[in-house]
């Protein structure tokens, strides 16, 4: 079986598990106080271009998400999020099971959240002459980069998002578990020196994106900052063996290796969604990235299945069924090659 339904299936970028071996029997400083942290810390930082911010390693997404949303909102304060938001469909509920509402909103097919929805919500609960108190009060707005449908925000509309969040005093986070596709996607113009001058809290994934496991805080805000360490262990995200995070995104850092190889799984992506298209398979969600999302007649898909493993996403009609193809930075090009002559063979019984 080929697996194209997620992209952390595989271990490690070959360059990490050398810098895992060749520094096994190190003894260093625990808890994320050692050289590896903070020389991977400053790379962070001069890829951000904010010396201001503060980077902090946890192990996973989900953990990394709730922590930092517990951390900045108070007892009657909620996340307003897209309705296919991660934190939302995603995560069993970790948000909710730490006290605060997720106040979804419809987002339509690629996932994202706009400005004028943030402006809406926020003016309906602000704006009025008395203070809605019986009502959870919209204090941070979650956003995914990219989104879970493939969608990337561009800089005009971070910026837009920027603007009225500090129009009406709510956090800005973005979700970076995806984070290098979306760097390196077709058409997008959003960097992450960007992300850090538009954003107060995001994540840069390495679990999905080259690393073995593990993610990266950045807390540009200094509110968010003051005793976030604190919240870090009290919610069980600080490892011991600190340095194992550490040297991964030091790795991934250097030379670029990050951005080349999320290029390389989104050109893959891109080859397979032509090849769709141009076999007569219907696009579900426009994605520029790793994610491709299509339509297939369940008697294709069923052949298909029988050497690959999709995600299923959305069952369209009694027939057809749309599913996630998603490459990574470990996808080898022989099977991309193998699942494009599938594809045209799939597409000439149609």
């Amino acid at each position: 079986m080929i697996y194209f339904n997620c992209d952390y299936t595989e271990g490690a970028h070959p360059k990490i598990m050398e810098k895992m071996l060749a520094t096994n029997l190190e003894q260093t400083p625990g808890y994320g106080e050692d050289t590896y942290c903070d020389q991977a810390k400053e790379l962070i930082l001069q890829a951000c271009q904010a010396p201001q911010a503060q980077v902090y390693f946890l192990v996973g997404g989900t953990q990394v998400n709730f922590t930092i949303i517990r951390s900045a909102l108070r007892a009657h304060q909620g996340v307003i999020s897209p309705e296919t938001g991660h934190i939302n469909v995603h995560e069993t509920g970790a948000v909710e099971a730490t006290g605060h509402k997720i106040l979804a909103l419809p987002c339509g097919v690629e996932g994202k959240l706009t400005a004028a929805q943030v402006e809406k919500t926020a003016a309906e609960h602000f704006a009025g002459s008395m203070p809605p108190i019986h009502m959870v009060q919209p204090k941070m707005v979650y956003i995914s980069q990219p989104t879970e449908n493939g969608a990337i925000y561009s800089k005009a509309e971070l910026e837009a998002l920027h603007e009225v969040c500090r129009k009406w005093g709510l956090y800005l986070f973005a979700d970076g578990a995806r984070m290098g596709y979306g760097l390196t996607a077709r058409g997008s113009d959003a960097t992450l020196a960007d992300m850090a001058r538009l954003c107060d809290a995001f994540t840069i994934g390495g679990t999905k994106c080259g690393a073995l496991f593990g993610e990266a805080a950045v807390l540009t805000n200094p509110d968010l900052q003051q005793d976030f360490g604190y919240a870090i262990k009290q919610n069980g995200g600080m490892l011991a063996k600190g340095r194992l995070l550490g040297l991964q995104f030091l790795v991934l850092f250097q030379d670029g290796l990050y951005y080349n190889i999320c290029e390389k799984a989104n050109r893959l992506a891109y080859e397979i969604a032509d090849a769709c298209k141009e076999n007569g398979f219907t696009e579900y969600a426009p994605s520029p990235t790793n994610q491709q999302f299509f339509i297939f007649p369940d008697a294709a898909l069923q052949e298909l299945e029988k050497k690959y493993h999709f995600s299923f996403w959305e069952k369209v009609d009694e027939g057809h069924t749309a599913v996630r193809i998603c490459t990574s930075w470990a996808t080898k090009e022989e099977n991309v090659r193998a699942l494009i002559e599938d594809i045209r063979t799939a597409g000439a019984k149609l």
